[in-house]
């Protein structure tokens, strides 16, 4: 069982950005099992980046691919604007590069979207809760 599916008193605020509402909803409810609070969903990269400067959020779950722009830039573009904020990208599509990518562009990570499920998302976003 992954370490951050116990609940924490304060816990970690996630801005979902996904185009697919299927796939917001899914990501949704595995956070929200987790003990996450989702603070806010996007679909598309002018959205999230307006809900990360509006709604503050500890982390963001972020899709590689977007109608607007793909998801390594905005990861880039969220670092500038909210440079504590822990981005996490994800995609249905994969490529060994997406890992490094992900580094580049300022983000905690990469996590194809069918491992979601199984992640330590403590990993890779902040606990809150030791603050």
């Amino acid at each position: 069982m992954p370490a951050d599916s116990l609940l924490r008193p304060a816990r970690v605020s996630v801005l979902i950005v996904d185009d697919a509402a299927a796939v917001r909803n899914a990501e949704r409810v595995l956070l929200e099992r987790r003990g996450y609070s989702i603070v806010g969903e996007a679909d598309c990269a002018a959205s999230a980046l307006n809900y990360v400067k509006c709604l503050a959020p500890d982390a963001v779950l972020l899709d590689i691919n977007l109608p607007d722009g793909n998801g390594f830039d905005l990861a880039a573009r969220i670092r500038e604007v909210a440079p504590d904020v822990a981005v996490l990208l994800t995609s249905s599509q994969f490529d060994d590069c997406f890992y490094a990518m992900a580094q580049a562009h300022g983000a905690r990570g990469f996590v194809p979207k069918d491992q979601l499920p199984h992640v330590d998302f403590a990993s890779f976003w902040p606990d809150v809760s030791a603050t």
